[in-house]
């Protein structure tokens, strides 16, 4: 376990705005320029698509729709919910819902199309050559994801994730751009037409008037996101029954499980009687559960798709106040250790993990001071609106056609 100084700022505001370029409709008229975001995979309320770009988007002038696995047509926030019909099975998502996908996209007929998923590659080649701009936003490093994937068999992953290189390698010569979570994705496109769009909180994560004052809160860890092996799910668990019984300790797993059922499993482990699963839960109830916290974990593994990654979960543990347990990978020693906001520990190593935990619940004072310190960090560099302004600039670039980048 090691330990990982200060800043702070005032929260810009955002307003409405009709800055947005604007595209030549019939009969010379003008128009708004439409952007439509595709996703087959995510939901149509995911918080990257919908809650930061399709949302800064729209407030900045664009008219934007999101084409998405939805029970019907919905229009939120100036943002329109185009439907199509959720699959039973991967194999169904991947044929028939990249169909539905397309087709819903030639009929909208916009000017920039945003698609989310490798699986969408070739609905973006398509648009293409109907003469569309078309941005392929890269949430995760795909061909290394694939090697850690357990419905993937073992023999063929190595072969898929070289076909994957090569599809997104064809994609990223015909497209107009690439929004990459990461600068460890970033450099595995062209960087003349790249832009990295890190996954910050927004600001107004902070604004929960409801969460309990820090030193009145129970000794909860609490995790949220999918709850899997190579996330640290075993080690979490193991880790919470070594913490000592007189601190009384829970540990709260908030997400799905993957795959599914896993959590059978995880009942035999000697620290299950300290964990509450929640499952799946709200932005609201992500947001209460962040109020009630004293420490969050991000436990994830050393592998090839983790070390460099910036998982938001670990920034909204930040946003919200509460001091970090999160492995020990450079990167995140430099942003954790470099603010002062938690504790690295070895992801592999329930017992290190659970010394970290003791150390924030018998510390409350320091714990305390580590949270604040993480906030202020998100408000003056690790948010959203930061974030926002360059992909704003980014579609003006595109639009425009004189693409600009800040890589």
């Amino acid at each position: 376990m090691s330990s990982a100084k200060p800043s702070s700022e005032t929260a810009p505001t955002v307003t409405k705005q009709k800055d947005a370029p604007i595209a030549q409709g019939e009969a010379g008229q003008v128009r708004e320029a439409t952007v439509c975001m595709l996703t087959s995979v995510h939901s149509a309320t995911d918080v990257r698509i919908y809650e930061k770009e399709a949302r800064s988007l729209s407030v900045a002038g664009y008219r934007v729709l999101i084409v998405a696995p939805h029970e019907k047509n919905d229009s939120r926030e100036d943002v329109q919910i185009i439907a199509v019909r959720p699959q039973g099975s991967r194999l169904r998502r991947m044929t028939q819902g990249v169909w539905d996908v397309y087709r819903k996209a030639v009929e909208i007929d916009a000017e920039v199309y945003h698609f989310h998923d490798p699986e969408l590659i070739p609905v973006g080649l398509l648009l293409r050559l109907h003469g569309k701009h078309v941005i392929y936003d890269v949430h995760e490093d795909v061909p290394r994801d694939i090697l850690s994937k357990y419905w993937v068999w073992d023999p063929l992953r190595r072969s898929l994730g070289v076909a994957a290189e090569f599809a997104e390698a064809l994609g990223a010569r015909s497209f107009d751009g690439i929004c990459a979570a990461t600068p460890a994705i970033a450099r595995r496109f062209p960087s003349p037409k790249t832009e990295v769009i890190r996954n910050y909180p927004r600001l107004d994560i902070q604004a929960n008037l409801g969460a309990i004052p820090y030193g009145q809160r129970a000794a909860i860890c609490l995790y949220v996101g999918v709850v899997g092996v190579g996330r640290g799910a075993k080690e979490m668990i193991d880790s919470i029954a070594l913490v000592p019984e007189h601190v009384n300790a829970r540990l709260v797993l908030a997400g799905s499980y993957d795959p599914p059922g896993l959590e059978v499993e995880f009942h035999a482990r000697p620290g299950w009687s300290r964990v509450d699963s929640v499952g799946w839960v709200s932005r609201s109830g992500v947001v209460e559960l962040l109020g009630r916290a004293k420490v969050g974990l991000a436990i994830l593994h050393p592998t090839a798709c983790f070390v460099e990654s910036l998982p938001v979960k670990m920034f909204e543990y930040m946003a919200a106040g509460i001091p970090l347990v999160v492995s020990d990978f450079p990167l995140w020693r430099r942003i954790v250790g470099d603010v002062g906001c938690g504790l690295l520990v070895d992801p592999l190593n329930p017992v290190d993990i659970a010394r970290a935990i003791g150390w924030i619940f018998t510390h409350p004072q320091e714990a305390e001071e580590m949270g604040k310190r993480g906030a202020a960090a998100v408000r003056s560099t690790y948010n959203w609106e930061q974030e926002s302004e360059k992909l704003l600039k980014f579609y003006r670039g595109l639009t425009n056609g004189c693409r600009t980048s800040s890589l």
